[in-house]
């Protein structure tokens, strides 16, 4: 079925993909681009907004789209540097704040007889992050909200809709963004509420079936929540022609290749185990720099996946587990103003040789839908709980160099981990939990001896997506029984410690 659409136009805002996830929230589909690459078709959008920017309009490089063919013609939110934006190039005035305007504000005045700010009285509070504040409203702009601080917190156009925000209606802190956004996108602009994870699966199915046909099709499976999910969507479309490989790499979890094989039999699915752990480790021989163990790890998953791919006739796509945020990274390395955080290479990044066309289901849903859509198609709610675990597995979670008795270690250490927070209930309150092996020795006593042992250190972190982190603050009793079980049980391991930095400046991963 056809979706409403809603076009937001990144000017590189840290919050830009947090508007998409409230707009989607709201059953609304929506995608991002970059503001100097706009989609060429523009009416299949019924609305756009204009994200915040770290630039400043009254800089040399300010970033200038042309919305000639938006503004006037489709309801048009402008947030933050977007609504600065209108007002500079229309005839307004923006200058720098006396300070900076950053954190939370309550609004003063706010314009009762507007459907924009309808059931938002007064007093709501909204936060506020810019340098630049709008001093005199465009031509035609009518004054809709203020704070104590910022005069012209909200206008709107007369005669269009088109309404402007200093503030950020998606972050959390701003208490009725939500209400804002539905006043705007539902009530003035009309965007029907069709977007739910029923509806995404019908079209996805619908979609794959066109494109794919009777062709046969591989996937690489990871055992984690985005590829199984994948998986499911595929099988659906195309049944017995969907080929799964699960590779493992010999730097799994404790016993996961075996658990997560015997998961995959009651799901339907036709998938392949193939035990490639020792070609892996002999590949990893000796290699200490984090990028030469993630290059290792990538380029020997290639061969190994080709070779298994030879051995089914006439495949000619190959599916990939790839989400929303993959895509949007990726996109700012050409040319989108948004850091690139990352460059994404699903699969390893797979070579021409291989010569398969690309199929990936879920490139356009964020991790939180995709766990909907899991529970859409009847995915085990334990499967589609699972914490996120790294590509290159535990090799980047051992600092140094990877062998196979420090691979031991580790899957002993994190399974002692990651059990103990189940069993006293904390495994759903943390979005991401493991162990890191560092490469020191530290001096310690078992009964009357001296040892000289491994120093393991714990990471639990709570976030939505993995680009901001905070560390889970977990009791104090529970920590020190992991640790006494760790020491206790784990031959060459005498000290834990726990990680408590928060992403940034942290990573999550240690490497």
């Amino acid at each position: 079925m056809q979706q409403d659409q809603v076009l937001i136009l990144d000017f590189g805002s840290q919050y830009t993909q947090l508007i998409a996830r409230r707009v989607r929230e709201l059953n609304i589909y929506c995608e991002i681009h970059p503001f100097n690459h706009p989609p060429k078709e523009l009416e299949n959008f019924k609305a756009v907004i204009l994200s915040g920017s770290p630039n400043s309009v009254r800089g040399e490089n300010v970033l200038h789209p042309d919305v000639s063919e938006i503004r006037g013609k489709k309801p048009l939110l402008a947030v933050c540097y977007g609504a600065q934006y209108l007002a500079h190039f229309s005839g307004g005035k923006v200058a720098p704040s006396n300070t900076r305007e950053y954190g939370r504000a309550n609004l003063s005045f706010v314009k009762n007889d507007e459907m924009f700010f309808q059931n938002i009285s007064e007093g709501s509070q909204v936060w506020m992050s810019h340098s630049d504040t709008i001093k005199e409203l465009p031509t035609n702009g009518v004054l809709l909200a203020s704070t104590k601080d910022v005069e012209n917190a909200a206008y709107k156009i007369a005669g269009e809709d088109t309404f402007a925000i200093q503030f950020h209606p998606e972050v959390y802190h701003t208490k009725d963004g939500k209400q804002l956004l539905a006043n705007f996108l539902v009530d003035i602009a009309k965007v029907a509420q069709t977007w739910t994870p029923d509806s995404f699966v019908e079209s996805t199915v619908a979609a794959i079936k066109e494109k794919v046909g009777t062709d046969k099709v591989v996937l690489g499976l990871s055992g984690g929540v985005d590829s199984t999910v994948a998986a499911v969507l595929l099988h659906k479309a195309i049944g017995k022609n969907l080929y799964c490989i699960f590779v493992n790499n010999g730097l799994l979890r404790k016993n996961e290749f075996e658990s997560v094989l015997k998961q995959y039999e009651g799901m339907g699915l036709n998938v392949k185990g193939v035990d490639a752990s020792k070609r892996f480790l002999d590949k990893l021989a000796g290699i200490s720099d984090p990028e030469g163990k993630r290059k290792a790890i990538g380029g020997t998953f290639i061969d190994v996946f080709d070779d298994e791919a030879h051995h089914i006739q006439d495949v000619k796509w190959l599916a990939q587990g790839t989400i929303y945020p993959d895509v949007i990274e990726s996109v700012s390395v050409n040319g989108g103003p948004s850091a690139t955080i990352k460059s994404h290479h699903n699969v390893g990044g797979l070579p021409d040789y291989m010569k398969l066309q690309i199929v990936e289901p879920l490139r356009m849903i964020f991790k939180d839908e995709v766990r909907r859509v899991g529970a859409s198609l009847g995915i085990d709610p334990e499967l589609l709980g699972r914490h996120p675990f790294p590509g290159p597995g535990l090799g980047i979670r051992i600092l140094g160099d990877v062998t196979a008795e420090k691979v031991r270690i580790l899957q002993e250490v994190d399974a002692i981990f990651v059990n103990g927070l189940k069993e006293d209930g904390l495994y759903d309150k943390v979005w991401q939990a493991g162990a890191m092996l560092l490469p020191v020795n530290s001096v310690g006593v078992m009964g009357d001896e001296r040892t000289y042992e491994k120093v393991v250190a714990l990471r639990a972190v709570e976030s939505t997506d993995g680009m901001t982190a905070d560390w889970v603050d977990l009791p104090y009793k529970f920590l020190q029984k992991i640790s006494n079980k760790i020491i206790n049980q784990v031959k060459g391991v005498n000290r834990v410690v726990y990680d408590i930095s928060s992403k940034p400046p942290a990573t999550i991963e240690w490497e």
